[in-house]
């Protein structure tokens, strides 16, 4: 075997190794037995493709401790389905390369596996973070969109890094157990099996009070308010891309599509308002302090 082939299905050999083991381990931890079973046969099928590819190296691959290691953190912290697609979305490439080997045709034969056999087992994984994905959508992005707006507005019409601090923490807080009392109200009359009401209202409120608190922080910490007001955005900027990264990764959507889309409500609130503090300020001829 050519030597840079030999290099390159090593490689490819080690990751399917590295994965046995992560799956493995995941199993291991999860405490549906629905999920530890999909997951027991996923790690399976990778131990199986690294031994069909270890047959024409004649080497044998030893598992990254470091990816181990970080996949089982993200799991553990963001949850098993972010875990396991983002794992499956950087290894994606595997799929495609192994097509490319037509002279060796059982690990061409991986190629369509790899595509099908893990799609079809991942989309097995029911993991109840992943209901409670709309009450978190819904208390992140109302907390964006209104909240930077209402930053905005009290920025320029009170010019106080503490009285934006202070009026915005007092109209976050309502505003998130208002949220959450919504999202209760609503989970309780649809009456949707998947989610519990008191745990939706929990979901919702507790992103909304985030975005909140690190909204905030910029005013209670500096003494410009208009710097205040860049490193809010820049914070708001952060949360978004942030979020979006993980719901394009468990929900398989377009990161870009999605990102663009809360990024321009957001900002585009948050300008409107802060013209609208402006005209007020303006017209009224009222100063703070």
């Amino acid at each position: 075997m050519d030597k840079q082939v030999q290099k390159h299905l090593f490689a490819f050999q080690q990751a399917e190794k590295t994965e046995s083991v992560i799956y493995a381990k995941l199993a291991e931890y999860e405490k549906n037995p629905d999920n530890a079973q999909v997951l027991r046969g996923i790690a399976a099928a990778e131990a199986r493709h690294h031994d069909i590819i270890a047959q024409r190296t004649g080497l044998q691959a030893t598992p990254c401790r470091w990816k181990i290691t970080w996949y089982l953190f993200l799991a553990r912290t963001l949850g098993l389905t972010f875990a396991v697609k983002l794992m499956e979305n950087n290894e994606g490439q595997a799929a495609a390369t192994y097509f490319k080997y037509s002279e060796f045709p059982e690990i061409q034969k991986l190629s369509m596996e790899e595509e099908e056999h893990e799609n079809a087992l991942l989309g097995l994984i029911n993991e109840e973070k992943l209901n409670y994905m709309g009450s978190v959508v819904l208390g992140l992005s109302d907390a964006l969109v209104e909240f930077t707006g209402a930053l905005a507005g009290f920025t320029f019409a009170l010019q106080s890094p503490q009285l934006v601090a202070l009026t915005g923490a007092i109209t976050g807080i309502a505003a998130a157990l208002s949220m959450g009392s919504s999202e209760y109200l609503s989970s309780k009359t649809e009456k949707d099996q998947g989610k519990h009401p008191v745990k939706a209202a929990v979901y919702t409120t507790g992103a909304y009070l985030l975005t909140v608190a690190l909204l905030v922080a910029p005013y209670a910490l500096l003494s410009n308010v208009f710097v205040a007001l860049g490193l809010m955005l820049c914070f708001a900027l952060l949360v978004i891309a942030a979020f979006t990264f993980y719901y394009s990764v468990a929900k398989e959507e377009n990161f870009k599509h999605r990102f663009l889309e809360m990024a321009g409500l957001s900002f585009g609130v948050a300008a409107v308002s802060f013209c609208i503090g402006y005209v007020l300020q303006a017209l009224t001829g009222i100063q703070a302090g």
